[in-house]
Formats: C-alpha cells, structure tokens, sequence
C-alpha cells in the first residue's frame, strides 16, 4: 500500500496560491509601451500561463534569441514585483491547506513557469517558503505549460515518482501538463471555467473544499 510520504503535491503558484493576474496584465501592458505591442485583456487570456521564452516571439511576431527572451522577461518580471511587491494575499484555502498537507505527510512541491524572483517574493510574504520541498521555476525549464516539463521537474527534486503526484492548476495548458506527466490533476475554477477545465480529475472553485484525505484517495484511486 502506498504511503503518504511517497506522495507529492504540486502546486501552480499563479491563479492557485495568489491571484497575481492583474499584475501580470498590467506587466505586461507596461512592457507593451516599452518594446512596442498592443496588449488587450483578450490577448492576455489567451498568454496567461505560457513560458515568456513563448510569449515574447508571439507578442513580437518573429522570432528572439534566449538572450533576447531573458532580457525581455527580466525587465517584465522586474515590472511585475513592482506592482504587487506589499499586496500579495492568498487565495481562499491555500493558508490552511499547506501546511495541513505538510503535517499529513505529503511532500510539497512548486510546478510554475514564473520567475523565481517572483516565487520568492509571494511565498516569503505568505511565510509559506518553509513548507516546500522543493520547486521548479522559469529558469529550470526550455519548454512551456502544456508540455509537462516542469511538473517533472518539481516531483524528481522531491524524489516522488510521477504516478503519486496531484498538480493543482488554474489553467488549461497546466492541467494537459500534468495529464502528459502521468500526474492525478485538480482544476480550481480561478480563471477558467469548469468546462474549460474538464481534463482534470477533479474540480473545485476554492481550494477550501479539499483536504489531505481527497489528495490521498485521488492518487490511489
């Protein structure tokens, strides 16, 4: 029977642990002023939640070299933890959930496409750093959400085999990387609806509603 310290729970940060989608999208219109391209609450619904090695080519229409894709994220990210440096808050149920999964014995672990500046900001103003195991961030992965790179990632660094993880994500692209890992994935309806996120295994509007027991039986089932 498999146990719970054999088993990991992935966490988005961005729509799952804080909703910092409104500094994202004031970002990135402040960015569009600088380098010259029109952002509209449509066009960043669509972005929202791809790696900036993706978003940027786009944005642009051609294509950038990684040195170019880094300078352009540094800047936009530096954007971001301007905006919302003092006004990070979690989201519904993530305060508690934590470290009630943590005293359950399961490892805790970060899957996200943001820069780990940004990682570090949000959870030390949450005081939740010192619940994670270990984490993957922008600067661990090549390839973006839907592939599952970075939920890979995040479960080797705390030594759980893919099969015994759950991903908690927000967005369509992360829930089809966690299917692609082999991973069980929950769906919080933050910034997309439940039809949307119909893919995942289960799907909640508020991280209120699980406990560490729904973790254990989503995996073992």
């Amino acid at each position: 029977m498999t146990k719970v310290k054999d088993m990991a729970v992935i966490f988005d940060m961005d729509g799952v642990i804080v909703d910092t989608t409104e500094g994202h999208y004031l970002s990135f219109v402040q960015m569009g002023k600088e380098i010259g391209y029109e952002m509209s609450r449509e066009r960043f619904k669509f972005i929202f939640g791809m790696h900036n090695n993706d978003i940027f080519p786009l944005l642009l229409g051609h294509k950038l070299s990684q040195s170019e894709c880094d300078k352009l994220s540094n800047r936009k990210e530096e954007l971001f933890r301007n905006i919302i440096r003092g006004n990070v808050s979690a989201l519904p149920g993530v305060i508690k959930l934590i470290p009630a999964l943590k005293k359950a014995g399961f490892k805790i672990a970060l899957g996200t496409s943001t820069a780990p500046e940004n990682v570090e900001l949000v959870l030390t103003d949450l005081k939740l750093m010192p619940y994670f195991d270990g984490m993957a961030t922008a600067i661990d992965v090549v390839r973006g959400k839907p592939d599952p790179q970075v939920f890979l990632i995040a479960a080797k660094r705390v030594g759980i085999e893919p099969s015994q993880c759950v991903v908690i994500e927000d967005a369509v692209a992360g829930v089809q990387a966690a299917l692609s890992a082999g991973m069980k994935a929950i769906g919080v309806t933050i910034n997309h609806s439940r039809e949307a996120l119909s893919a995942a295994h289960f799907i909640v509007d508020s991280l209120e509603e699980v406990t560490p027991d729904d973790f254990y039986k989503l995996i073992t089932s």
